[in-house]
């Protein structure tokens, strides 16, 4: 399976660190030991589905743990037979 999340909490960071919040859900899906890829409008990550599904919400609920009043998961879901680096291939 291959998703994409991209995390949009509110507030975005600290004053320390202004995307805070970002990090700590990109530090989940880091920590899931899943393939993943960091783009500019989301992280793509990809393995056996439990696996996928668990880190989703990992993701989402660690940018609460750091300290998010809220926020928004925005998350798109693929079943395909392909790769992150086979799809990244084909549309590069």
């Amino acid at each position: 399976m291959i998703a994409e999340i991209q995390v949009a909490p509110s507030p975005p960071g600290t004053d320390e660190n202004p995307h805070a919040h970002v990090e700590a859900a990109i530090g989940a899906i880091a920590a899931s030991g899943l393939t993943y890829e960091v783009g500019a409008l989301g992280t793509t990550l990809e393995g056996p589905a439990d696996r996928v599904w668990d880190t989703l919400r990992a993701a989402h609920e660690a940018m609460l743990l750091a300290g998010a009043d809220g926020g928004l998961s925005h998350v798109k879901v693929a079943s395909v037979n392909r790769s992150i680096d086979s799809l990244t291939r084909k549309f590069r």
